[in-house]
């Protein structure tokens, strides 16, 4: 079973399509499950995908667009009505608090659990941490404030060499210190460093969510190399002046922040309404960078 894995609930842009449903992203990682964006129909997409609701606990909003927030109130009273408990933490801009408490305030109350909020900035900041994640906002450029997020995981501890352990008589009340690197001294004094006794951990994997923005070259610098990269591709190349205008990027553009990241996989979306093909969009992005995935409702993307 994946330990990393992410879900495409919605991949549609702001007009209304019968092919897509707008904005929402859903990661799991090691069974905690991280929403980002929250477009209608959000909980609907759970429900299809089997995602736990009891296991939402962070909703990570980009922006401030309807198609990207519009699918919260439904989501919150749902989970009033399961009982849910517990706390969910919404991660949006002070504007953010002031539009969606009133509305928390009237279509959701009595909640059995707390909704908090963390406010946040258009700025490079971490924003969450806890014992093996990280998150971290990336600033774009839209039409109104807006930000892209990393999520990475914390470096991994190393696995025991089960076969080297058992030969120098490791006691199992030494494996945790061992794992950490803590050197092994046996009762003749021998000395026995953790590098011996453990295998190389596995490599920490790492998401970053570049959802709405005008294309940014160096923004390549501030993901750096992440195992799977999303990056909206509004547009086609043929129709990059618009999307410049209207603050968004083409599957060109996506591509060469790939590229330029060192990204391992590239997967695309936030489609235009007035494209009927989704393969075009992953046609352009691989003449620049081939490990393209144009992205649909449905998709899990496994990143280890």
């Amino acid at each position: 079973m994946s330990t990393f894995s992410v879900n495409v609930l919605g991949c549609g842009s702001a007009r209304p399509s019968l092919r897509h449903m707008p904005s929402c992203t859903v990661l799991n990682i090691r069974e905690s499950l991280f929403m980002i964006d929250c477009g209608e129909g959000a909980q609907l997409g759970m429900q299809r995908k089997g995602l736990k609701f009891n296991r939402l606990n962070h909703i990570f909003l980009t922006h401030l667009h309807g198609d990207h927030v519009f699918g919260l109130p439904g989501l919150l009273g749902s989970m009033a009505l399961m009982q849910r408990t517990g706390r969910i933490t919404i991660h949006t801009f002070a504007e953010g608090v002031e539009v969606l408490q009133p509305m928390l305030d009237y279509f959701c109350q009595d909640m059995p659990y707390e909704v908090q909020f963390n406010v946040i900035k258009p700025e490079r900041h971490l924003i969450y941490e806890d014992d093996v994640l990280r998150v971290r906002t990336i600033p774009l450029s839209h039409r109104v404030k807006c930000v892209g997020y990393l999520f990475e995981e914390k470096p991994k501890t190393p696995h025991l060499d089960r076969a080297s352990a058992d030969f120098h008589g490791l006691p199992r009340a030494m494996y945790a210190a061992v794992k950490r690197g803590e050197p092994y001294v046996k009762p003749d004094g021998t000395v026995i460093p953790a590098s011996a006794l453990t295998k190389p951990a596995a490599p920490s994997l790492s998401y970053a969510h570049i959802g709405d923005t005008a294309y940014i070259p160096g923004i390549a610098k501030e993901i750096g190399p992440v195992s799977l990269l999303y990056h909206e591709s509004t547009y086609l190349a043929p129709h990059a002046s618009v999307a410049k205008e209207r603050g968004h990027s083409t599957a060109a553009e996506a591509a060469m922040v790939a590229r330029d990241s060192g990204a391992s996989r590239l997967l695309l979306g936030h489609y235009s309404s007035r494209y009927k093909d989704d393969k075009l969009f992953e046609e352009e992005a691989r003449k620049i960078f081939p490990d393209a995935i144009a992205a649909y409702e449905g998709l899990t993307i496994n990143l280890d």
